[in-house]
């Protein structure tokens, strides 16, 4: 009797355990979406109210654009726009890219990704380790341009057989994923209590769809945009202008526009306010520091323009802040202490020209021999992309060539490449010690010296008018 019992006692345990279901994704995609919601404490200490992150690096592609990417290739197979086999184009700031790598994988597509060089080296090695071709473009163009691109993206896919551009600045389904999914997510999170929600804005299809849900839900819930210096959208918001004087070149990666992109609806967002590269640099470390959230630079644009906008906050206010994606992808700019000095972005004191060698770092002195050409010293300052050189001889420093210098040669005498350096050089360079101020240097560099050498045990270094210029902040 015991052993008749022992044994049917285990039966029903098998049974009952056999019962009990597998819970797995069947592919990475199903990975996307439901990311946590994040109190913030320490960086928010000075307003009145709560704030949450919506951490957005813990979807797959470790970015908000993982959302979006599926559903626009989701919907483009449903239409017909992409065939089997086919190939997808797009022009991505790179976490766009990562999350239609994941789902190319996946479905079985080829990926052309178009980049601009001012994307980081890490989203462009990611890109390729997933299977993505990278086609980098200059950044300082015209969207028009045929250089940029907007304009390359568009002529690969129509040079491409079996190709889908996907335009994700235009593409609503941008808007309807983060509709769909990130604005309930951040409602049923929240328990409706969210009064505020703040996200920088680039393609546009986050704000403007959860913004959308939000509103829907509350239509007192404030919608704020982050922007940057360099972008439109902050003066187009507020006065329907779109100010070409308002476009140049800046460093934040993934938010801004020179274009208004279809995805970006004005009338869900209440408010923009602009930051600084600078700020979102050092707010981007900040989080890190003080919060324990690894996250890119424009989250960091995002925290300091909520911080810029505190006076609008009550002590009953619920702020949700969506952080967009994952510092792993800015190890080489924004978390690299030797990038972040040339950027200037750290407040670091430099009077004397130890300290401004410290906060650039040291670099190898390039140099000219007396005997050798002006064709030589073109080469040098091509390869080099510098414009002054000291001249050398067993002697020591006896003169300097720079590129003004080289520019009258020629056109004095077109065949001029196989003169001797001692025959156009000028006047050698002042050499001073480390301990030098950086206003005597200044002084120096008023009185027609291209560059300043400094002395240091036998090795030199140059100080430029540039070198003086980056300490203006």
């Amino acid at each position: 009797m015991i052993l008749k019992g022992f044994l049917t006692e285990t039966f029903f345990v098998y049974l009952s355990k056999s019962k009990k279901k597998m819970n797995y994704a069947k592919n990475i995609l199903e990975t996307i979406g439901n990311t946590p919601l994040v109190q913030l404490n320490h960086i928010v200490k000075d307003l009145p109210c709560k704030v949450f992150a919506k951490v957005e690096y813990f979807n797959p592609g470790h970015s908000c654009k993982d959302r979006m990417a599926l559903k626009m290739v989701e919907d483009a197979e449903a239409d017909g726009r992409l065939q089997p086999g086919g190939t997808i184009i797009e022009g991505t700031s790179g976490n766009t890219g990562m999350g239609l790598a994941l789902a190319a994988i996946v479905k079985g597509y080829k990926l052309i990704c178009v980049l601009t060089d001012k994307q980081s080296k890490e989203k462009m090695d990611i890109l390729r380790a997933v299977g993505a071709e990278v086609v980098v473009c200059p950044t300082d163009v015209e969207p028009t341009d045929p250089r940029s691109y907007y304009s390359v993206s568009k002529r690969l896919s129509e040079e491409t057989p079996n190709s889908w551009y996907v335009n994700q600045y235009d593409n609503l389904s941008n808007t309807q994923a983060n509709y769909e999914q990130t604005g309930p997510e951040i409602w049923q999170q929240t328990a409706g209590k969210v009064t505020h929600f703040i996200v920088g804005v680039g393609t546009g299809g986050t704000i403007s769809g959860i913004g959308k849900y939000l509103k829907e839900q509350n239509p007192n819930v404030k919608i704020w945009g982050v922007d940057t210096y360099g972008s439109v959208f902050k003066k187009y918001h507020e006065t329907g202008v779109f100010d070409e004087n308002e476009v140049y070149s800046y460093v934040t990666e993934g938010i801004g526009e020179d274009i208004l992109p279809k995805n970006v609806d004005f009338s869900v967002i209440d408010a923009f306010t602009k930051v600084t590269d600078k700020d979102a640099a050092v707010y981007c470390r900040k989080l890190a520091l003080e919060e324990g959230v690894f996250v890119g630079m424009s989250s960091g644009s995002a925290i300091k323009g909520l911080l810029q906008m505190k006076e609008e906050l009550k002590p009953d206010d619920v702020v949700v802040v969506l952080f967009h994606d994952s510092g792993s992808r800015y190890i080489g700019k924004i978390f690299n202490d030797d990038w972040m000095r040339q950027k200037g972005y750290f407040d670091e004191e430099i009077t004397t020209v130890a300290d401004l060698i410290a906060s650039r770092g040291e670099q190898s002195l390039i140099t000219l021999r007396s005997g050798e050409l002006v064709s030589h010293a073109i080469d040098k300052m091509r390869q080099h992309q510098i414009g002054q050189v000291p001249v050398v001889s067993s002697n020591g420093f006896i003169g300097s060539v720079k590129q003004s210098d080289l520019l009258d040669v020629f056109l004095n005498d077109l065949n001029a490449a196989e003169v001797s350096i001692a025959k156009v050089m000028g006047q050698p360079y002042p050499v001073v010690s480390e301990k030098t101020t950086i206003e005597e240097v200044s002084k120096l560099l008023q009185q027609l010296n291209q560059a300043v050498l400094v002395a240091n045990n036998g090795k030199y270094q140059i100080i430029t008018k540039s070198d003086i210029l980056n300490l203006i902040k």
